[in-house]
């Protein structure tokens, strides 16, 4: 998969990683970059952290500093971590922002203002222009990250060019999560000539993947990267129908189950590593039938471990 210059938009697949936990519940940071270093070596391009796959707003902000901190101990490289910086507290984005500049990680993502709902264009352009101002780094790279299903707030055109404008050189992207073919197309169309537009929902990559878009950030790819690789980057491949639909299909076989816990519940089937299972409330982890049911239908599905 595709490697990247640190001047520009990232390229390949990016997992939106899990995040595993201790008993406690506390992250295990171990676990956590061991699962990273595997997603480089299938060929990955790099990491997420802290989206919302990865329960990043159940984290405080000490920890997700930890974490990242750890992970590149780990032997991690910064450049080929993206984070997600959003926190509800502006100031608080701000500090996880510069941190992540400071420790050189490739890029932030980063949600508009999700706590109040129904705020204006002006005042989502005002954070983020609140966090370019205060970081004053020429090495940010941010990410628009646009999925109102859960923010309860949307990203308008006017605002991605607003801020575009602004900052040429720091916005690089945008992470479409919505859900939305048409929408991501309608991105695509009005700012791919000056952004990358990426989408989360996998199904629609091949769309994206003629339209230009050259990678994704993605939940499946947890333990499915080389599939979503290969579904943006070779949309008209004679398997890419085959793959899509297996994509959809095992979307669809996650439909009965909360998602972050069904995608936990599969990496402990992988893995055979109950620990896995954890989740930060308010998620609440599959129970032991959900379990065995989903272990069936995984096993019959015939998912890989990403080692093997």
């Amino acid at each position: 998969m595709t490697s990247l210059s640190p001047s520009q938009a990232f390229r390949g697949i990016w997992p939106a990683m899990l995040t595993p936990l201790n008993e406690d519940l506390s992250i295990d940071h171990a676990k956590f970059a061991a699962h990273a270093s595997a997603l480089i070596r299938a060929g990955c391009g790099g990491v997420t952290l802290f989206g919302t796959t990865g329960e990043g707003a159940s984290f405080s902000m000490a920890e997700r500093r930890e974490a990242l901190e750890a992970m590149v101990r780990h032997g991690v490289p910064a450049a080929q971590i993206m984070v997600s910086t959003s926190c509800a507290a502006l100031p608080e984005t701000l500090e996880l922002t510069r941190h992540a500049v400071q420790i050189g990680v490739h890029g932030c993502l980063m949600l508009p203002p999700f706590f109040f709902k129904g705020v204006s264009d002006q005042g989502i352009i005002d954070c983020y222009c609140q966090v370019i101002d205060g970081v004053d780094d020429a090495r940010l790279k941010i990410y628009l990250y646009h999925i109102p299903q859960v923010s309860g707030v949307s990203l308008s055109h006017h605002v991605i060019d607003t801020l575009k404008k602004r900052y040429p050189e720091t916005i690089l992207g945008i992470k479409d999560s919505a859900c939305s073919t048409a929408h991501s197309v309608g991105l695509a169309e009005s700012f791919m000539k000056d952004l990358t537009v990426y989408v989360g929902y996998e199904p629609d990559l091949p769309e994206m993947g003629r339209l230009g878009s050259t990678g994704a950030i993605s939940g499946l790819a947890n333990f499915m990267p080389r599939l979503v690789h290969r579904l943006v980057t070779l949309p008209d491949a004679p398997a890419t129908p085959a793959d899509r639909q297996r994509a959809i299909d095992l979307i669809g076989l996650l439909g009965d189950y909360s998602l972050m816990p069904a995608l936990k519940g599969i990496m402990a089937i992988l893995s055979g590593d109950q620990a896995w299972l954890r989740v930060r409330p308010p998620l609440v982890a599959l129970s032991p039938a959900q379990f065995t049911a989903l272990e069936a239908a995984i096993r019959a599905f015939g998912v890989e471990r990403v080692s093997d």
